[in-house]
């Protein structure tokens, strides 16, 4: 089974929907990071296979929390989330923000080699984001602690929106130290593929913000 095939197989078992060649350009985003991994260390996950689980899927399961078309992706690294998810819901708009030269680099390159309409590199640090129009989702995976991710950016988000923690075994001491304004709607078990190790989501919502 190749990558494309092994993309494709792995979001039947998520019941990720994909539209015709979405799995083609998937298996593509995957040829560059391993191409670009060589020299830029954008990941630690080498094998081709294990991208497909660790990276690709892994990202797809948070897919049915997203809400509302504009997204942000914070300390998106090497595209992640933000890059799967833009392929497989291109009628979304997303921000992908990084402060690192050489991960919006590769980001930039993978957005003009499958011509991504739906994408936005930005090179900046969290604290000096100031975009025009607020996120209805702002996603992270592997950011920061929850009480950082909502102080630095709770902010970017409409008050009805969502933030969206990624994270790896439950977060009780994350939780417990969540600043007041904010509100837990959910912690998520996620189901990846072939992934032997435990995956949440975070849903908490700025709606009770001062």
């Amino acid at each position: 089974m190749n990558i494309e095939q092994s993309i494709i197989k792995g979001c039947e078992r998520l019941d990720v929907r994909l539209l015709a060649g979405t799995g083609a350009r998937l298996a593509v985003f995957l040829s560059l990071l391993e191409r670009w991994n060589h020299a830029y260390n954008l990941t630690a996950v080498r094998d081709p296979k294990a991208m497909v689980v660790r990276h690709v899927l892994d990202s797809l399961s948070i897919l049915p929390w997203l809400e509302g078309r504009r997204v942000l992706d914070v300390g998106s690294g090497a595209g992640l989330p933000g890059i799967p998810l833009a392929i497989v819901r291109p009628d979304y708009e997303f921000v992908l923000l990084d402060s690192n030269g050489k991960r919006t680099r590769f980001m930039n390159q993978v957005v003009v080699e499958l011509k991504l309409a739906n994408v936005s590199v930005v090179r900046s640090r969290i604290e000096d984001y100031r975009p025009a129009i607020l996120m209805n989702s702002v996603v992270s995976r592997a950011f920061a602690t929850l009480a950082e991710m909502v102080a630095e950016a709770g902010r970017l988000c409409v008050p009805e929106g969502r933030l969206l923690a990624m994270k790896g075994v439950f977060p009780d001491d994350e939780l417990a130290c969540l600043p007041p304004g904010y509100s837990v709607v959910g912690v998520y078990p996620l189901r990846v593929p072939d992934l032997d190790a435990e995956r949440h989501l975070v849903h908490l919502t700025p709606a009770c913000r001062d």
